[in-house]
């Protein structure tokens, strides 16, 4: 008689296929561990495993949820985890039957994201410049503020994620660069545009550098990537650049809680729709693989339609 695979078990496989077949990364391979974890644990105190799992033992396991206190997007994402792992165990033929298919989560509607002005953001963009070109400043301090003028040119520039940012390679930093070539979820390479600020800020950045490998301290300045540390990775971390920002927000008179890098990606995109680009252009540029992920700046461009129809139309109220 053939042998029941046990959740740990079924769990690996499908964290591999979400590896190899979708490019799922570590933060992501982590998280659905973490929910499926959750629910066999459920699933063992009543009697069941992700093989016999039923519909109403899932919808128990959603209000079981629910009465621990966990918010709706957690519920939510938990949810999709599941409907990911019986759709994947109904594929292998594992089971016969997908218990989660007819399953409806939690209604929640989809927060705006925090979104920086213009003004906020040339605010911190001249804050960081006059740091970086501070005469008083030791060469160690002024090349960390360079570094950190060139991270926030190079972010409102491309709308880069933070970790695909600190890992560019240093030869994204060429003079006659006009794109880059990113790599972002799923190992998918994408162009994406420079503009002439950022250029100039990886030159001057890229320069100090150059000149700091005199000193023998600075090793580092050999690095294969364009913001090298002596950490594990090699490159700046994404929680370093994070700290480094808020720092910099509240030196620009804004408050720490309301910048992130995530934030200053926000406004790229939000800026650009609000300049009239289209939202596939902006797709393409953030790397959204659906243009629903993009979606969520509409309320930019209908903020935007609505003023253009109250200012430009014959009939609107003056």
């Amino acid at each position: 008689m053939r042998t029941k695979p046990s959740d740990t078990q079924l769990t690996g496989l499908f964290l591999d296929m979400l590896a190899a077949e979708q490019g799922a990364g570590p933060n992501t391979l982590d998280a659905y561990r973490r929910d499926l974890t959750d629910l066999s644990e459920f699933l063992d105190r009543v009697g069941h495993t992700f093989v016999d799992a039923e519909t109403q033992t899932l919808r128990d396991y959603l209000a079981d949820l629910d009465a621990r206190g966990f918010k709706s997007t957690s519920v939510a994402r938990r949810l999709s985890a599941m409907r990911h792992l019986f759709r994947f165990l109904l594929n292998e033929r594992i089971r016969t039957e997908d218990p989660a298919a007819i399953l409806s989560g939690p209604k929640r509607g989809r927060g705006l994201p925090k979104v920086l002005s213009i003004a906020d953001v040339d605010r911190m963009l001249r804050r960081a410049k006059e740091l970086s070109e501070a005469a008083d400043a030791s060469p160690s301090k002024r090349l960390r503020s360079l570094r950190l003028y060139c991270l926030l040119e190079v972010l409102y520039a491309t709308g880069l994620r933070v970790s695909e940012l600190v890992a560019l390679p240093r030869s994204a930093a060429k003079r006659d660069a006009r794109m880059i070539v990113v790599r972002g979820k799923g190992n998918k390479e994408r162009l994406v545009p420079l503009n002439e600020a950022s250029r100039q800020a990886m030159a001057d950045y890229l320069a100090a550098t150059e000149a700091a490998k005199g000193d023998k301290k600075n090793s580092v300045a050999a690095s294969k990537w364009l913001f090298p540390s002596f950490g594990e990775s090699g490159h700046l971390t994404r929680q370093h650049f994070a700290r480094d920002l808020k720092e910099l927000a509240v030196a620009s008179g804004l408050q720490a809680r309301l910048v992130s890098p995530h934030v200053l990606r926000h406004a790229f995109a939000s800026h650009l729709l609000h300049n009239g680009a289209d939202l596939r252009i902006v797709q393409t540029l953030l790397g959204h693989t659906d243009i629903s992920t993009t979606q969520i700046y509409t309320h930019v461009v209908e903020e935007r339609l609505k003023s253009l129809v109250r200012d430009l139309h014959p009939l609107a109220e003056k």
